[in-house]
Order: C-alpha cells, then sequence, then structure tokens
C-alpha cells in the first residue's frame, strides 16, 4: 500500500490517499467537493517464473508453478511443511536445475551458472551456518573478499543490524537471533536490490522476530524488493503485500491477503461481552439474518456473520435484554485465508 498528497486543482486543499500498484481511486474533495482520479502505475515485473517444475525420483516437489514478484514490493510465499517453498527458493537461486520451466530476474533466465543473477540478490537460506570460531567481523571480511566487495562496509553492516556491540565476539557464543541476524548483514552485502529470505524468523523469541522484522521494513523502505518464504502467518500479514500460496507443489493462490479473504468469501466475527452469558449462546441468534455461527465462552459471545448483520446482531441482543459491556469486530486474518485455502484444495 502506498499514500499519496495530492492537491486539489480547484481550492488547493490538500489530501491524503492510500492504494495499491495498478489502482486507479476515485476522489473527491471534502472541503470543495471537487471530483477527480488517482492513479497508482503498476510496477515492473522483476522476477517471472513460469511452469516451473522439479522432480526428485519421481516426486514432484515443484510442479508447474508460476507466479511474479514486482519491484518494490515484499512478496509473501506460504505453504506448509514439504509444500515446495525451499525446492522454489533453491531453483530461484540457481542452485539446481528445474527438470522443466524457466525463472527470469529482470528479463535474464536464472540457470545454475548465473553467477552475476546470483550476485546481485541478498540470500538469507532456512538454515545458515557460519565459522564458529570466527568473530562477525572476520565472518563478513571473509564474505566481502568472496564477493568482490570492500571489506570496509562490514562494520557498517554489524551496526546496521544491531551487532555493533558484538562484532568482536565469536559466532560461536551467539544465540539464534543473533545469528539470523548477522545472516541479514551477510545478505545485505553489495546492497542488493532483491533479497530471498527463507523462514528468517523461524525459530525466533519475540523480542528477535520484531528486531528481524523491522529490518526487511526497513530495506523495503529503502528500495529493496523482498521475497520472504514463512510459515509464521501473522509476521506475512503484518509486513506482505502480496503473497502466493503453495501446496503439494502447486500454487493455489496468489493476490494480496483482503482479495484472497473476499474471494473465500471469509465473514468477520462480532466479539461481544455480555454479563452473566455463562457460556450460553442467546436462544434465537441463528434465526438474525446474516448470522452463520456463534459460540459463546465465559461472558464472551463471539458471533460469525455477513458484514451488513452486525448492527443487527446488536440490536437482536439487546432487544432480549441483555447487556453489552463492550464489543469489537475480528476481520479475517491470514491464517483463516491459508487454512481454506489448503482445506479446499485438499478436499
Amino acid at each position: 500500500m502506498t499514500t499519496k498528497i495530492v492537491v486539489c486543482p480547484n481550492c488547493g486543499n490538500k489530501i491524503s490517499i492510500s492504494g495499491s500498484s495498478g489502482d486507479r481511486i476515485e476522489v473527491v474533495c471534502p472541503k470543495c467537493g471537487s471530483k477527480g482520479v488517482v492513479s497508482f502505475p503498476e510496477k515492473n515485473v522483476i522476477i517471472q517464473v513460469k511452469n516451473l517444475s522439479k522432480h526428485y525420483n519421481g516426486v514432484k516437489a515443484v510442479d508447474k508453478i508460476s507466479f511474479s514478484v514486482k519491484e518494490g514490493e515484499i512478496f509473501g510465499f506460504l505453504g506448509p511443511n514439504g509444500a515446495g517453498k525451499t525446492t522454489t527458493i533453491k531453483l530461484l537461486m540457481g542452485l539446481t536445475h528445474p527438470s522443466n520451466g524457466e525463472i527470469r530476474v529482470y528479463g535474464e533466465k536464472v540457470d545454475v551458472d548465473s553467477v552475476n543473477i546470483r550476485k546481485n540478490i541478498g540470500y538469507l537460506p532456512e538454515k545458515i551456518a557460519f565459522y564458529d570460531n570466527l568473530t562477525p567481523l572476520q565472518t563478513l571480511h571473509f564474505l566481502c573478499e568472496l564477493k568482490g566487495v570492500e571489506k570496509s562496509i562490514a562494520e557498517d553492516l554489524l551496526e546496521e543490524v544491531g551487532l555493533g556491540d558484538a562484532m568482536h565476539r565469536k559466532v560461536g557464543t551467539f544465540s539464534k537471533g543473533m545469528i539470523q541476524l548477522l545472516g541479514i548483514a551477510q545478505a545485505m552485502i553489495g546492497n542488493p536490490r532483491i533479497y530471498v529470505l527463507d523462514e528468517p524468523m523461524s525459530g525466533l523469541d519475540a523480542k528477535w522476530v520484531k528486531t528481524v522484522r523491522d529490518k526487511i521494513k526497513e530495506l523495503n523502505e529503502k528500495g529493496a524488493t523482498m521475497f520472504l518464504s514463512s510459515h509464521i502467518l501473522s509476521e506475512v500479514q503484518n509486513l506482505c503485500h502480496r503473497v502466493a500460496v503453495i501446496n503439494k507443489g502447486k500454487i493455489i493462490a496468489e493476490d494480496t491477503i483482503s482479495n484472497l479473504s473476499k474471494r473465500l468469501r471469509l465473514r468477520p466475527k462480532l466479539e461481544l461481552i455480555i454479563p452473566s452469558l455463562n457460556g450460553t449462546i442467546p436462544k434465537g441468534i441463528y434465526n438474525v439474518k446474516g448470522v452463520i455461527d456463534a459460540e459463546a465462552k465465559g461472558d464472551t459471545l463471539t458471533v460469525t456473520c455477513e458484514t451488513w448483520s452486525k448492527q443487527n446482531v446488536i440490536k437482536y441482543i439487546q432487544r432480549m435484554g441483555l447487556e453489552i459491556r463492550d464489543f469489537k469486530t475480528i476481520e479475517p486474518s491470514l491464517e483463516d485465508t491459508f487454512i481454506k485455502l489448503i482445506s479446499e484444495e485438499e478436499s
């Protein structure tokens, strides 16, 4: 989502408009009523995957998948364990040969000999390991030499990811979170325009998850395109502009999270606090038009309903003589979307 500040040509009033790539949004000036249209131009596709397959001893790890990643977006790549995420990333990095299909990055075909493409991608593998007896500074100096980049950048990179105070400690003394930050630092060598991050938050506690999340956002805000594989759905929801969902080697969806929710017709939930409810669903609640389901636990009543029906539910409960102490709407989450997509695919 991008925000633009536009100036009304009639009265000069400044208006803040948010939209996504390709959107055309009708705008009405709140000051003078003038109407107009604000466009958000389509971004260039920089990663294009077409009919990509990879077979291992007759097993289809990846089966004719296609998707695209646009410049400047954070693209989430989701799927259960064994779905084909890591295999796809290895193919994207040119670390293994595809059985069929192709990947292009900036229009150039990727294969195992694509050294220049790999040099311009910051890659964080799912399981990254460094030499325990080296310090982070020595580690980055070594990797800078391999990439043909000035070693003088190493200290700045370590400061940037929050490892400045630990740059002279042995890597063998690091926590998993610190190892992950060092992995991000090594991915940043050469200031790449694309990052491929395989499960960057796996196994991290809440503090390190926030640190890694903030670093991903910061790199993206500076213009980098992020390809992010993860099974932590809440983090993907917080970070990603679009997602692709892979299951059993096949892409089953590719879109924004909100569009996927609309496509699957996921309904919001209305959560109401009703004193003395005692876990009892109010009689007749299912007769309220638009109500799909209801659940009561203690003094909390959760009603799944159509968006337009929420006010009907509240009025009905009040007519029943029940006090509503508080209420809130819970919009469909990525987890809800993910579960329904996988369930539909396997049914």
